[in-house]
């Protein structure tokens, strides 16, 4: 992730700030490795967190341990510690702390807040709806939208049912709204089942694994009362999936690569000028929780209903609200605890579904930026046979809005996004002429600087990018200007072997990394006149023999 300051202003407070934020995006990064790895393919988590044994808790008997890794199989967090421990749990302030003091009005609109579950835990539940009755005012707070995507576990039927009756019962002014799908429609469009179900000024919608902190409401209220074309979203702090215990995350604002994944970064360096660590920023998407104006929230046409299952709604709902005018706020004064789940059990594949919305997203708000996400999930940009689904009333919305290009929206809102303009060619890069088995290049062990001739297999070590200035990059290509990519170097004198460094290390080191290339030819480096080529199945950098390459989709002519 992005460090957040360089030498654009001295003050010491300002560098303390810095420091925390190094600290904190380094452990977002790592989360963001986690989640990525659950979501693809429930793939265990890094290494580092590998060596950590899950918490299920303190003196378990081996029938206690086997019952509460059986449950986290079940539901990807610690269920058997759920169930045991209290419903209004106390948790820790971890609010930045200029909001100590802060006070917010008192006639704010009311909310209306959406619950969104497929199969939660109980007690999971249980202690959603408790910290949301009782860390909200009573007179703000007028329903609570439950939304079950077609859940199948019984206690989310007689039990859930009587748990609510005793809600109500305490709270008489308090109304619940239930609403069941008879299939699976997916997050998208269970998001969108609450908000036709709410009637407060206010909306919010948030996952079922979450608790608030008090005083979450307020802040968010506010800036809401201010402008109701602003979607808010409070800050995330992290419930551990095993112990269950509450991570402070700093404030950050909500991004998101070329592939649609999500992920944290820090503000604008015009919001760490303001010194208050305590005020609203600026963010370019929002992660999922959304908290906005009822109304508003529909005239922007809500979500992409046609979303499938999980995965690219937030982004799109991002690009819509900042180009058909909008904003999107993280207020750091709003705390919510939500549960990382160590992984998805009701899709264990989560990547079909992903790229799938991704595109969706792309082919309705990206105009000629759309090919990225091609780029990022390694497809074709014409024929690739995925089913998007009908998005002539999302372009007819698009067009009704008079939404700026998405053009404006990298200017002016996420310029931190590369725009990978000058991209020709992509894909696996194979040798034509090599003799043997290994005709494609890979970017060989890792960690290493070594790249190496392979059998052609087309995944992502494989994954070759070419760009107009001569740049090649080997095992993928980053989203972000501030990222720096992997460039496929001649370190010259007489070093044979081809080399793989960050572009901005080689360039230091003097090695030469810009590279003469057209599709069925040779690629001959630029500085040295050396050639990359294939001699005995070992990747070489020497004198041009007239060895061809052809890389796998090419984006224009070049």
């Amino acid at each position: 992730l992005i460090l957040p300051f360089s030498s654009w202003c001295e003050d010491s407070a300002i560098k303390t700030f810095e420091k925390k934020q190094d600290v904190m995006h380094k452990m977002l990064e790592e989360d963001q490795a986690l989640l990525k790895n659950a979501l693809v393919n429930n793939q265990p988590p890094p290494a580092e967190r590998q060596q950590e044994k899950p918490k299920w808790g303190t003196n378990l008997s081996e029938e206690e341990q086997k019952e509460a890794q059986t449950l986290f199989q079940l539901y990807g967090y610690n269920v058997y510690l759920s169930d045991r421990l209290p419903l209004d749990r106390a948790l820790p302030d971890t609010r930045e702390r200029g909001c100590l003091t802060k006070t917010y009005p008192k006639d704010l609109p009311n909310i209306g807040v959406v619950l969104i579950y497929l199969n939660e835990a109980l007690s999971i539940l249980k202690r959603a709806i408790r910290s949301i009755v009782n860390r909200t005012p009573k007179h703000l707070l007028k329903e609570i939208i439950m939304v079950d995507d077609n859940s199948s576990n019984d206690d989310l039927k007689e039990p859930l049912d009587q748990y609510i009756k005793t809600i109500e019962t305490e709270n008489p002014s308090l109304k619940f709204i239930r609403v069941r799908h008879n299939e699976q429609q997916g997050l998208a469009f269970a998001r969108a089942s609450g908000w036709r179900a709410a009637t407060a000024d206010v909306v919010a919608i948030l996952d079922a694994h979450i608790e608030v902190h008090e005083l979450w409401a307020e802040p968010l209220l506010t800036q809401i009362k201010k402008d109701r074309t602003v979607i808010t979203s409070p800050v995330f702090d992290r419930v551990n999936f095993d112990d269950l215990s509450v991570i402070q995350y700093l404030p950050s604002s909500h991004a998101f690569d070329w592939a649609l994944w999500c992920m944290y970064e820090s503000f604008y360096p015009e919001y760490y000028e303001l010194k208050d660590s305590s005020l609203p920023g600026k963010s370019p998407s929002v992660m999922g929780i959304i908290v906005a104006d009822r109304k508003f929230l529909g005239e922007i046409g809500v979500l992409d209903e046609g979303m499938k299952v999980y995965g690219g709604e937030n982004v799109e709902l991002g690009i819509r609200v900042w180009t058909c005018g909008g904003s999107i706020e993280v207020v750091p004064c709003s705390k919510i605890a939500h549960i990382e789940r160590n992984h998805k059990p009701y899709m264990p594949d989560l990547s079909t579904a992903m790229k799938r919305n991704a595109l969706r997203v792309a082919e309705v708000w990206m105009d000629e930026y759309k090919h990225n996400v091609n780029l990022a999930w390694n497809i074709p940009f014409k024929d690739h046979g995925i089913d998007i689904g009908d998005v002539s009333e999302r372009k007819k919305l698009r067009e009704r809005l008079k939404c700026k290009p998405f053009k404006w929206y990298l200017e002016n809102v996420y310029p931190k996004l590369d725009p990978l303009d000058n991209l020709v060619g992509y894909g696996g890069m194979k040798n034509l002429d090599a003799e043997g088995d290994m005709k494609c290049i890979d970017q060989g062990p890792q960690p290493g600087h070594t790249p190496i001739a392979y059998h052609c297999y087309y995944y992502g070590p494989q994954q070759v990018f070419y760009r107009t200035n001569g740049e090649v990059y080997i095992g993928g290509i980053k989203s972000h200007k501030y990222n720096d990519n992997r460039c496929l170097t001649d370190q010259g004198n007489k070093e044979t072997e081809p080399g793989l460094f960050y572009c901005k290390e080689a360039m230091q080191k003097g090695m030469s990394i810009h590279w003469d290339f057209s599709q069925g030819k040779e690629m001959k480096n630029r500085e040295t006149k050396r050639c990359l080529e294939i001699h005995k199945n070992k990747l070489v950098i020497q004198e041009c023999t007239g060895q061809r390459w052809e890389i796998q989709h090419v984006i224009k002519d070049f």
